[in-house]
């Protein structure tokens, strides 16, 4: 798919679509980023918190992944309803929402002291979490046209990335450094510092974001003219379906099948790669903090570089397909050098710039499908199929390593689902996926 020049929709001509999305992104992107970082570190703090946590509570690895995987299942239940209810009452109030609701529930895991209060809290977060994700994807649909998301999703995604990067040491540091403090533990300050700031970046949304083109009013008439048209012709013979219609269009299920097994192995690397590192190297929770970031800084890199490249071509399943191919590879390598730390860094570098890197590129696809509420319900939708994979990978792990007292046959089982995911990119979907969006 091609787009048109401004002039043939009835754009002025000195109306610069470059400078119109440079415009855009500047204003949308690093508030977006930013909130998205607390999200993921949201997620990977638990697995900085396993080791501190589970001396202090008394916690079995078991437990460990049954609360891990709860909040899971609370963004599971509630984020198609999330999402359904963003597309009526708007981004800007929604997202702020799920901001304030989440960081307050993250503050509130100081006070657990038993397994129940675990599992109830980590229940809670997910569920006031749920529907920002997929909320933030369909809200980008809205401001940038197919040719253009693979690197404004990239760019989202790399907050992810950041997340591992900074946040590694970060939680570290504030592990090591305030535990004691004010008599509390270094994992009850490490949820402190990921749910308190939230709540200022929910004020911030409120005041920054605009629910639609027109609504924006620091761009000029031309410039919402520009972007209109280029979307509604880049969406032109997308259907606009309802969530039901999205569900049976060509291709749909089979985009979340993709999305379920490449979690599984986003989620191997977030709450079991600092696990393998400390078994492997027996390093203190501080250098395991560092070690861990590097994985995402090779995600982070690879991001960059494949949203550009999939811009350029176009062909989306392709880069899916190859990047679940290296994870795997990577997968591999860790579960055959799990106690050898300088080969195991490596395989999780491989991993890192795999799995961390095929989720933006994979979120370029469900938008090619449907549009309108479809598109709000449908990316949800596929969001929590693709969930479902952070209950199976944790508890899948856990058990395995209580039970053998290794993680390597469950790594393994996580690297060739990752193969499976790629030969589905490469030879199951629909034409209308694997035709390419870029510009001639």
């Amino acid at each position: 798919m091609t787009l048109a020049a401004p002039a043939a929709l009835g754009v002025p001509a000195e109306t610069s679509e470059a400078a119109t999305y440079r415009k855009i992104a500047w204003r949308l992107m690093p508030l977006i980023m930013v909130c998205y970082l607390f999200a993921f570190f949201d997620r990977i703090n638990i697995s900085f918190a396993k080791f501190q946590l589970q001396s202090d509570l008394g916690f079995s690895n078991t437990a460990y992944g049954l609360g891990a995987s709860l909040f899971v299942v609370g963004y599971v239940i509630f984020e198609v309803p999330s999402n359904l209810i963003l597309y009526r009452v708007g981004a800007r109030r929604w997202i702020a929402r799920i901001m304030i609701s989440w960081g307050l529930a993250t503050a509130a895991m100081v006070f657990i002291t038993q397994e129940w209060h675990f599992y109830a809290l980590r229940f809670l977060i997910g569920a006031m979490e749920a529907g920002f994700a997929p909320g933030i994807l369909y809200y980008l649909t809205l401001w940038f046209p197919a040719s253009r998301r693979g690197r404004i999703t990239s760019m989202l995604f790399v907050a992810s990335a950041f997340s591992g990067i900074f946040g590694a040491p970060f939680s570290g540091l504030i592990l090591t450094s305030l535990n004691g403090v004010a008599g509390l533990a270094g994992w009850q300050w490490l949820f402190l510092a990921g749910g308190l700031p939230c709540l200022l970046l929910g004020a911030l949304v409120m005041s920054r974001f605009d629910d639609r083109i027109s609504d924006a009013r620091w761009l000029t008439d031309s410039e919402k003219t520009l972007v209109a048209s280029q979307i509604a012709e880049a969406n032109r013979g997308i259907g606009d379906h309802s969530l039901l219609g999205a569900i049976r269009s060509p291709g749909f299920l089979k985009v979340g099948l993709i999305y379920f097994l490449l979690q599984i192995g986003s989620y191997g690397l977030n709450f079991w790669g600092p696990d393998l590192i400390r078994t492997a190297s027996g390093a203190s929770t501080g250098t395991v903090g560092l070690l861990a970031a590097l994985p995402y800084i090779c995600g982070a890199i690879s991001m960059v570089v494949i949203g550009r490249l999939s811009d350029a071509s176009g062909n989306r399943p392709k880069f899916v397909a190859g990047l679940a191919i290296a994870a795997a590879l990577g997968f591999f390598g860790a579960g055959l050098f799990d106690r050898q730390i300088v080969p195991l860094m490596l395989a999780l570098c491989l991993v890192g710039t795999g799995i961390v890197a095929s989720i933006p590129t994979f979120w370029t696809l469900p938008p090619k499908l449907v549009t309108g509420v479809g598109a709000a319900g449908g990316i949800a939708l596929i969001n929590t199929l693709g969930q479902f994979g952070g209950i199976v990978s944790p508890v899948m792990v856990g058990w395995v390593k209580d039970l053998t007292g290794s993680t390597t046959p469950a790594i393994w089982v996580i690297a060739g689902l990752c193969l499976t995911a790629a030969a589905i990119s490469l030879f199951a979907l629909p034409a209308q996926l694997r035709r390419s969006d870029r510009i001639d």
